[in-house]
């Protein structure tokens, strides 16, 4: 079955291939739920491409991604449920409905102005009428930090939300003290509601800032990994064990990474 280009045809017949019996024993036993683990994964993969701005490796990423796609749908078809074209058709659909400034007569001349109008439409089509449902109807399976964000997104749409970023940082500080008062008292259940009420804050905080509560941590976590690995190879260069220095010894290397930019 080789050829010089393949095309989305050829990914679905790939894919009955290794569904049928004569195909692969692995692919044959997999359910929805088995592949869920897999979605996330190669989303995150091709996330961490993206941030590479390797175009070789984005192509490659979202390759994975699309054979999940391709996956479930086969899965489907062969439960008479959907298939790939039902998938296609959807988001088709989707789009020029949810696109009326374009394929429509509506006037959405900002990207703000297409925001509310896919919300909008967006609601009507799910039957969404109240500012709870809205919010109900954000995934429970979204990373901690995003769900956050879209909780404080959908309460601020409905004016429950600070007047400026200050209420938001003042909230912050008030939370630190929460969770210091948490710990003094030495109840596990009350320490990790403050702890979750400080991250809540902060995202908050990150939302008025217009920074991504997710990008903002993982560069953090990056940048902790890089300075990290340089204190370390500071500590063997000069023959040192580091499991036997003080924070403050190490914290001398600390502040040599940052002067270099780490």
């Amino acid at each position: 079955m080789k050829k010089d280009k393949y095309g989305f045809s050829d990914l679905l017949e790939i894919m009955q291939r290794l569904r049928s019996p004569e195909g692969c024993p692995w692919d044959r036993e997999q359910t929805h739920e088995s592949l869920k683990r897999y979605m996330i994964e190669e989303a995150y993969e091709a996330l961490e491409a993206i941030d590479s701005g390797n175009d070789a490796k984005i192509s490659e990423e979202l390759g994975d991604v699309l054979l999940q796609v391709v996956f479930h749908s086969q899965i489907a078809m062969e439960e008479n449920r959907f298939d790939a074209g039902d998938v296609v058709d959807g988001i088709c659909r989707k789009l020029i409905e949810r696109h009326t400034h374009v394929f429509g007569d509506v006037v959405a001349d900002t990207p703000d102005e297409v925001l509310k109008n896919w919300d909008k439409i967006k609601n009507n089509a799910k039957g969404l009428k109240s500012h709870s449902e809205r919010i109900f109807d954000i995934p429970k399976n979204y990373p901690a930090l995003l769900r956050s964000l879209k909780i404080q997104e959908k309460a601020a749409k409905a004016g429950f939300d600070w007047d400026s970023v200050e209420g938001a940082v003042q909230k912050t500080l008030e939370e630190i003290g929460e969770v210091v008062k948490a710990r003094e008292g030495g109840n596990r259940n009350e320490i990790e509601a403050e702890i979750g009420d400080l991250l809540f804050s902060l995202v908050n905080v990150s939302r008025f800032l217009k920074v991504e509560p997710e990008t903002a941590l993982q560069s953090t976590a990056d940048r902790f990994v890089r300075r990290f690995e340089f204190v370390e190879n500071e500590c063997l260069k000069r023959g040192l064990d580091m499991d036997r220095m003080s924070l403050a010894e190490l914290d001398l290397f600390w502040d040599k990474a940052k002067e270099e930019g780490l």
